[in-house]
């Protein structure tokens, strides 16, 4: 207990450690570890199997969730300490201690409880039912659990079980008051008319992240999935740049939200990652959507419940692309020192299988250490011709598939505006521009987001060739150019940038005033995204 305190006074404050995960190790186990001691405890009481898991666990530990009365005692059981060791104010159901407890490794009839990991069952000595009762040095957390006494256990009623939970839950928004407020949006765009989005709009689209979070967390029931779900987000994929993104957001989270009415009941077993993965796929999206519509922090909240559902699916190959996707935040709208990390990180995950991740996180990396190049980091410019290497060597071994959508592959003309995009902010700006041209050739007109950004990208070279004016032209004619439902502000703000740059290099020229106009007009944005004004001294 002595180390655990400690552990949580040292790296609390530095790392945010609660005292539960302090616990766990001090103790030197992994999650696994608890939620198998915790099922062999329910095992020994005759209970069915808990749904307790590791996913769970993992949210009791970074506070995202607070255990039941029933789960909380039987983590004290294991640990061996009472609630408030574990940061749980209120008293355990079976009204004993735990710290003394002098049932290490028995169960209710006394035989010791096999773990895995551990030395197997004790053999059965010849002693009375009292002389089983005498305290013994207790055995290794590893290797034993703690059972309470089945004589004198004292369970309060699952309705007080319930009340007690229910009273410490938030309240949420009644189920489907959210579809209601998206159909009502989406109807209003497809009869033309304008559409503002407040606070309620965006509130309903939070719910339902929050809701399937609430969901992937707290049940570990195994969710059903139909064949039209997974042909409709492919769908997505195909259609992610052609759709104006609040068009496009509205239509993947009606989805969204009945994906998690399923996941919210009992499915088979042989189909519950099927329906994680698709969860995963369209939380992703809409995290891609919210990066368009320029609200960074919606974005990563949408990230974060995608990896949640990808965790569940045990595939290390879509959680790789959940974390590339997610580092794309960071690399529009932050530091591109954490879009470098994250990009790292997707490589990690996806290994050495040839995969969309695996491709498209090198060329995430060059793109992060060309911004670094551009601030002065002097060490940038190889490292990042490098990771363009790694990234064209993995990509020429993908399949036709994995080539052939925007959302959830890594295509041809993705990755050359990746390398076009690094060799300008490496300042090569004739090889960049000659890269983009290329590109821009293999985009479709309706790719509206990628191509503008495109379009962004050779304006910057014209900047780096000496030519502001040029380049002021070109980024006002990629933004006038767009249609007004797909003015959306990831490429206003882009453009922004790219005046920032020319006001940084030359001053307040004549031509920064029209430019400037010329982003007059409103964009399509999330309300809680407020466009900060671009320093000047901020490259693109």
């Amino acid at each position: 207990m002595e180390i655990a305190a400690e552990i949580h006074d040292q790296c609390g404050p530095l790392f945010g450690t609660s005292r539960v995960k302090a616990h766990r190790l001090s103790h030197g186990v992994a999650l696994s570890d608890i939620v198998a001691q915790v099922r062999a405890l329910y095992e020994v009481d005759g209970k069915p199997c808990p749904r307790l898991g590791e996913t769970l666990l993992s949210a009791y530990e970074s506070g995202y969730k607070r255990p039941g009365p029933e789960y909380l005692h039987y983590l004290c059981a294991v640990y061996r300490v009472e609630p408030d060791d574990l940061g749980y104010r209120s008293p355990c159901i079976c009204g004993h201690g735990h710290a003394t407890r002098p049932d290490a490794a028995a169960g209710a009839n006394g035989r010791a409880v096999d773990r895995p990991g551990g030395s197997g069952p004790a053999r059965p000595a010849d002693r009375t039912a009292a002389d089983r009762r005498v305290p013994e040095e207790p055995a290794p957390l590893v290797g034993s659990v703690v059972v309470p006494r089945p004589d004198d256990r004292q369970w309060i009623s699952v309705n007080e079980m319930r009340g007690h939970d229910r009273a410490e839950a938030p309240i949420s928004v009644d189920v489907g008051e959210e579809d209601i407020v998206l159909r009502r949006t989406l109807l209003q765009l497809l009869a033309g008319a304008g559409v503002a989005l407040d606070g309620q709009f965006l509130g309903a689209v939070d719910n339902l992240r929050r809701k399937m979070d609430d969901t992937l967390v707290s049940a570990t029931v195994s969710p059903t999935m139909l064949d039209q779900w997974e042909e409709t987000t492919l769908g997505y994929g195909q259609q992610y740049q052609a759709t104006p993104s609040l068009r496009m957001l509205c239509d993947v989270l009606l989805d969204f939200s009945e994906v998690r009415r399923m996941c919210d009941k009992r499915q088979p077993v042989e189909l519950q990652e099927r329906l994680c993965r698709i969860a995963a796929q369209l939380s992703g999206l809409s995290g891609l959507i919210m990066i368009n519509l320029g609200d960074h922090r919606l974005a990563r909240s949408f990230f974060r419940t995608a990896r949640t559902a990808a965790d569940e699916t045990g595939d290390r190959q879509l959680r790789a692309w959940v974390t590339v996707r997610e580092s794309l935040v960071p690399m529009y709208y932050g530091d591109p020192r954490e879009a470098l990390h994250l990009a790292r990180k997707a490589q990690d995950l996806a290994g050495r299988t040839p995969g969309v991740a695996a491709a498209m996180a090198p060329a995430v990396e060059a793109r992060a250490l060309g911004q670094l190049a551009l601030r002065g980091r002097s060490d940038a410019a190889p490292s990042a011709r490098r990771a363009l290497v790694r990234g064209r060597s993995v990509f020429d071994q993908l399949s036709k598939t994995q080539t052939s959508d925007l959302a959830f592959g890594f295509t041809d003309r993705q990755m050359a505006f990746y390398e076009g995009d690094t060799f300008t902010n490496l300042g090569d700006h004739q090889h960049g521009d000659e890269v983009l041209s290329y590109a821009l050739t293999l985009y479709s007109a309706t790719d509206w987001v990628d191509m503008t950004l495109v379009r962004l990208d050779r304006a910057a070279c014209k900047l780096h060739a000496g030519h502001p004016e040029a380049a002021l032209n070109a980024g006002r004619d990629a933004i006038q150019e767009l249609p007004a439902e797909h003015r959306s502000d990831i490429l206003v703000h882009r453009a922004r940038q790219l005046g920032a740059a020319v006001n940084a290099k030359h001053g307040e020229i004549a031509a920064l005033k029209d430019f400037y106009e010329s982003l007059a007009a409103p964009s399509v944005k999330s309300p809680t995204k407020q466009t900060p004004a671009v320093p000047p001294s901020e490259q693109v």
